[in-house]
């Protein structure tokens, strides 16, 4: 039979345990364990909307993780959003015409930025701008949309 210190400390490896499971688990759904993107070239992209865009959301090409959003900000002349990506060096072959679109994965999930290459010869490079995006589907949006539509159709339909 395990002496009650014996029980003690396997209690308490087993707590330190699942503290850092739930520490390794944060960590993963906040972005924070990615390596820094020092390897990295910078390319500006506007949306009309963000949506729930943030910094450290993913930049994905074909569903692979090919950068990181490293800034966003407000552009008052134009009232768009400027978005930097940061795309790792190794995925430097993204032709000039690129586009880029904000997805949600899944219904609720986390938004990234999915970018389409395109078919031009020319290449992204540092500080290039992509010039065709396409904004975030705003939930709320879709729905009041799809309200009115319906409001709309059932006032013909009594009239």
């Amino acid at each position: 039979m395990m002496s009650r210190r014996a029980i003690e400390v396997w209690v308490g490896l087993f707590v330190l345990g699942g503290a850092l499971a739930l520490f390794m688990l944060a960590m993963k759904a906040s972005n924070l364990t990615t390596v820094s993107t020092a390897d990295a070239y910078q390319v500006m992209a506007r949306f009309a909307n963000v949506g729930g865009l943030n910094v450290k959301s993913p930049v994905k090409a074909s569903g692979v993780l090919v950068g990181r959003v490293s800034n966003i900000s407000y552009d008052d002349g134009s009232h768009e959003a400027l978005v930097t990506l940061s795309i790792e060096k190794r995925f430097d072959r993204f032709p000039a015409d690129t586009s880029a679109s904000i997805y949600t994965a899944g219904l609720l999930g986390e938004q990234y930025i999915g970018l389409a290459p395109g078919a031009e010869e020319e290449m992204l490079k540092e500080g290039s701008t992509i010039m065709f995006t396409d904004s975030a589907v705003v939930l709320e949006q879709m729905i009041s949309q799809f309200m009115y539509k319906k409001m709309a159709d059932d006032d013909e339909k009594q009239e």
